[in-house]
């Protein structure tokens, strides 16, 4: 088996046919077949099934490409480590982060380590489930996440900050007035709430649940700039991370009372390399205590 196998095999998991998977891979289609094949022959096992619609990882298959992913991801980690130099780095960098964390404060330090090392390939991805941000580390798969808690409590975690919660209410609403909304004012109030299994929408049943709220939820949405503008509409109120407000909507945005935040904790691979530490240092120089309400307005 070679490293080669494992990523064709991935690719057409992930396209779902050999034609796609060869377009993306930007190799010949009998090419991709070819090496599919002589991967099942090896295992002796059959690694897709043809369906209508086309081609689905068998139960082993999905089985074995799990571990595939995290040799692969392991190689890529490798290479770039080999290749790193003091003026050079270069290879594929991913990154995961609990939907809404670090809006503000990761994009400035990748810009800044892309300014860096402009040959280095970088892959960021939201992910809405604690759960399967966990697992993702778990397996390997990402090369740091940013997250809110790891419940295997790894050495290469890092507490970078706390991420403040802040209240975003529509134009005109009475509690604008404030400079902190309490909680218990809010009782009544229709919600923007997110999706049932995302972290973000934990955060709220928790707050909810704190102050003896019994919200009434207008709409559920997928991604906080949605809850943000549907809230600045008055469909409802919605609790997001400050740094997550979109330009234009800080004049809305609260702090609330009792005070509502998460930990915001790096979680490296094993055995970082030299990406990934890089990175981890310019997330240090971020600020993370900065609420929304208080940003300046440019």
């Amino acid at each position: 088996m070679s490293l080669r196998q494992f990523e064709y095999a991935l690719a057409v998991a992930e396209e779902g046919s050999v034609t796609a998977a060869a377009e993306r891979l930007r190799v010949a289609q009998p090419s991709v077949s070819q090496q599919i094949r002589g991967l099942e022959r090896e295992l002796g096992v059959e690694l897709f099934a043809r369906t209508p619609t086309g081609l689905v990882p068998t139960v082993v298959g999905r089985a074995f490409l799990r571990e595939a992913e995290v040799a692969v991801s392991a190689s890529r980690r490798a290479r770039a480590t080999a290749r790193a130099g003091a003026d050079e780095l270069v290879g594929e960098l991913v990154v995961s982060v609990q939907m809404g964390f670090g809006t503000r404060q990761l994009p400035a330090a990748l810009g800044a380590l892309r300014r860096r090392f402009p040959r280095l390939e970088i892959t960021v991805f939201e992910e809405p489930s604690s759960a399967e941000l966990e697992r993702l580390c778990r397996r390997g798969v990402v090369n740091l996440a940013l997250m809110a808690a790891c419940e295997r409590t790894p050495t290469d975690a890092h507490h970078l900050g706390d991420e403040e919660f802040v209240v975003v209410l529509g134009a005109g609403h009475r509690q604008l007035a404030a400079d902190r909304v309490e909680l218990r004012e809010l009782k009544g109030e229709p919600w923007v709430r997110f999706d049932r299994d995302s972290a973000l929408d934990g955060v709220l049943l928790n707050v909810v649940r704190d102050n003896d709220l019994t919200p009434t939820t207008a709409a559920r949405v997928s991604q906080t700039a949605t809850a943000v503008r549907w809230a600045a509409h008055g469909l409802g109120v919605t609790l997001v991370p400050a740094s997550a407000v979109p330009h234009g909507h800080e004049h809305l945005a609260r702090p609330v009372f009792p005070a509502v935040s998460q930990p915001v904790i790096a979680v490296l691979q094993p055995g970082p390399g030299p990406a990934e530490t890089a990175l981890l240092e310019l997330l240090r120089k971020e600020n993370w205590s900065e609420s929304a309400s208080s940003a300046p307005v440019s």
